[in-house]
């Protein structure tokens, strides 16, 4: 029997937060739904798998990429369909990258648009208030999700991950368990990509919009680190223009942690961190006063080992 040939493919989160609105650079193939950036890996031509990507992102968006790491390698069986002959495994390499919309190329593509993030996760924002939809239409389906476990064991272990997931039982919500929530609401058949994947007849109302292949795990796995790292690395500052104002600054870090913050502990924390320095001089808005604008110090990185925007028992109260 012969091995199943392996195609390496790459893909991009391309994250920008404009105003309050987290995105993600998508791309629309043939009419058919969302996508990242992506293209296979050319192993006669691209040095390495960071450079194959560049490659493909700047003909697909028209994007030359700035901030880029490597999430994580998905191979999953059947997670990827694709026109490749069947005895064809694919394995895609994961990357998030970070840009400002003020730095789009002037001629992007026409099939690339910036999508709200949670377009693709509704339940993942907290900032106004519990989703709604969690307590109406997400748990009392994955409570069914329980209950038709094979046996007591399993039923335990399917429990655990929803009060692990979703704050149930009196724990908390943990905003970085993205992508373990999108892996329990698939394996829950709750999102599109359970029926495309398995073929099985569609029976429940799909939650948030599905993406090609395996592309909305590759973008919550890309949410998920973005969410941590923002508590132990200054890449925040990748996101903001040059001059900012503590506001700003503020609601671009709510957008992405899905959460309120204390205005007051929030200014607090970038004192007590010292990741900001004033300009000495005022924004000009078009309407109200103006504030002062700050900058991000590139010192900190030399000063200590994890300067981050540390969230914990900061949160503003959620109605």
């Amino acid at each position: 029997m012969n091995a199943p040939a392996v195609s390496i493919g790459l893909s991009a989160a391309i994250v920008s937060v404009e105003g309050e609105r987290p995105s993600v650079l998508a791309v629309a193939h043939d009419g058919s739904q969302d996508a990242l950036p992506f293209g296979p890996f050319d192993p006669a031509h691209d040095r390495t798998l960071e450079l194959g990507l560049r490659k493909w992102v700047g003909e697909q968006t028209g994007f030359d990429l700035g901030y880029t790491e490597q999430l994580y390698t998905f191979g999953d069986r059947g997670r990827h369909l694709s026109s490749l002959e069947a005895d064809t495994r694919v394995v895609s390499v994961g990357y998030l990258a970070l840009t400002r919309q003020a730095q789009a190329p002037a001629r992007a593509a026409s099939d690339t648009q910036w999508r709200g993030w949670y377009h693709y996760f509704p339940w993942e924002d907290w900032r106004d208030a519990k989703p709604p939809m969690i307590d109406s239409a997400i748990l009392p389906a994955l409570r069914k999700f329980v209950k038709e476990s094979p046996n007591a064991e399993a039923a335990e272990l399917r429990r655990d991950r929803v009060n692990l997931c979703f704050g149930e039982g009196g724990l908390p919500w943990d905003d970085e368990k993205v992508l373990e929530r999108y892996e329990l609401l698939y394996e829950a058949g709750l999102v599109e990509e359970f029926f495309r994947d398995t073929g099985k007849a569609e029976n429940a109302p799909a939650l948030g919009t599905a993406m090609m292949f395996d592309h909305r795990r590759i973008l919550a796995t890309a949410i998920a680190r973005l969410r941590g790292k923002l508590k132990y690395r200054p890449v925040v500052f990748e996101l903001m223009a040059p001059a900012f104002t503590l506001l700003e600054l503020q609601r671009t870090v709510e957008a992405l942690a899905g959460l309120r913050l204390h205005k007051q502990n929030f200014r607090r924390l970038m004192a007590e961190q010292g990741l900001v320095e004033g300009t000495g001089k005022l924004s000009a808005p078009a309407r109200g006063r103006p504030a002062e604008l700050f900058r991000f110090r590139r010192e900190v990185l030399r000063e200590r080992p994890a300067p981050g925007v540390r969230l914990g028992a900061r949160r503003a109260r959620t109605a």
